[in-house]
């Protein structure tokens, strides 16, 4: 039963925007949904670490330090940031979309390694793991064991969620192809990876 209430829970949590959505519809719309699904697994990947950094106990030290906690909301208000900067810069000088057999495969790895970045500097993700999953150990439950399974669950929950956006947005890339509309969607992504990390630098625990 603590599975199925974790799940419902884990819905809701991944349905929530943030920056890792941010970063993965902006890899979709750029790109198409071979990146987008390469952007889910670095997010996911990194939901992982969270997950059993906190099994170990290393999620709790960073929600404890203060320095830990100050470093990586730097760090990740930094990375939105500049990829928000990248994106209006890029928006300048759009070109049409390759087709998918053109696109390199460095770009899957690049996409793979900003949506892993995204969630490994968000500290967020660090205090949301070390409070959320406790909830859901049953008493008596093999901790570092349970962590992992839910971390698990997680990751997999977050995987559907995202697929379906991905797939949503691929549904419209005769669309988004065009290069007008392109550059409209990289301004706009931009400017809400601008307006995420600028709320990550300004904001408190």
């Amino acid at each position: 039963m603590f599975l199925l209430a974790f799940v419902g829970a884990a819905v809701l949590v991944a349905m929530v925007p943030g920056p890792s959505t941010a970063m993965i519809l902006r890899q979709t719309v750029r790109a198409g949904r071979g990146i987008g699904f390469a952007t889910v697994l670095g997010n996911e990947t990194g939901i992982l670490f969270w997950g059993l950094a906190a099994a170990l106990g290393l999620s709790a030290l960073i929600a404890a330090s203060e320095v830990a906690y100050g470093a990586l909301r730097v760090a990740g208000a930094a990375v939105l940031l500049w990829l928000g900067a990248q994106s209006l810069w890029n928006a300048r000088r759009i070109l049409p979309a390759p087709p998918p057999a053109e696109r390199p495969a460095g770009d899957r790895r690049r996409s793979y390694g900003l949506g892993l970045m995204t969630v490994l500097a968000n500290p967020k993700a660090a205090v949301f793991a070390v409070s959320f999953l406790p909830q859901f150990v049953p008493a008596g439950a093999n901790l570092p064991l349970t962590f992992a399974l839910l971390a698990v669950v997680w990751a997999v929950v977050d995987m559907v969620w995202y697929g379906l956006l991905i797939w949503l947005v691929g549904r419209a890339r005769a669309v988004a192809d065009r290069p007008a509309m392109r550059r409209r969607l990289e301004q706009v992504s931009g400017a809400v990876l601008i307006g995420l990390g600028l709320r990550v630098a300004a904001e408190s625990r």
